[in-house]
């Protein structure tokens, strides 16, 4: 990191909307060099993923639809953090609801900021390993819609390169587990 970097002053600031798991605001800063200006940012609590994989190799994804899309896309597992909750404690439980699996093994493999240029949410990544198919998965959120998706790592990489179907953090996490899948 950059020693003595001046960082911009925030002169104001107000929040414009506020949803049920972001928030937006517009913020007036005065740059180092004396610029003032408007900067926009969407104000999201994180989220956690896990990158998991079945006892033969294969990768555990979900198809859902993405409304700002309009497309059903491959992600690996994912979830937003609750208030006051760890990105463990999150990921442990959306694997089990989109997934229908459990992990009797993670690692932590970092975490990533997901959109800076207009969002401070970052995504914390786990690989997921031992899995256990549960006798009785928790229920899908109402609001979505999701298949399972198994596919080899080689059949993922394929997949990626086209550009298509997957999104960024999921090929983003995928790359960070990829050491410890071959």
């Amino acid at each position: 990191m950059l020693e003595n970097q001046e960082l911009p002053e925030i002169l104001a600031s107000r929040l414009f909307f506020q949803g049920k798991k972001f928030q937006f605001e517009v913020n007036k800063l005065r740059l180092p060099n004396g610029v003032e200006g408007e900067w926009e940012c969407i104000r999201h609590p994180g989220g956690a993923l896990a990158v998991p994989v079945t006892n033969d190799g294969q990768l555990v994804l979900v198809r859902q639809y993405r409304f700002a899309v309009k497309n059903r896309l491959l992600e690996f597992p994912a979830g937003t953090i609750e208030l006051g909750e760890e990105p463990e404690i999150t990921i442990k439980r959306e694997i089990g609801e989109e997934t229908g699996y459990c992990a009797n093994k993670w690692r932590n493999l970092g975490k990533f900021a997901l959109a800076p240029g207009y969002s401070d949410e970052y995504i914390y990544v786990f690989l997921a390993q031992e899995l256990e198919k549960l006798p009785n998965p928790p229920k899908q959120d109402d609001d979505e819609d999701i298949e399972v998706v198994l596919m080899s790592p080689s059949e993922f990489e394929k997949l990626a390169m086209t550009g298509n179907e997957i999104d960024a953090k999921t090929i983003s996490s995928y790359f960070l587990a990829r050491p410890f899948l071959l």
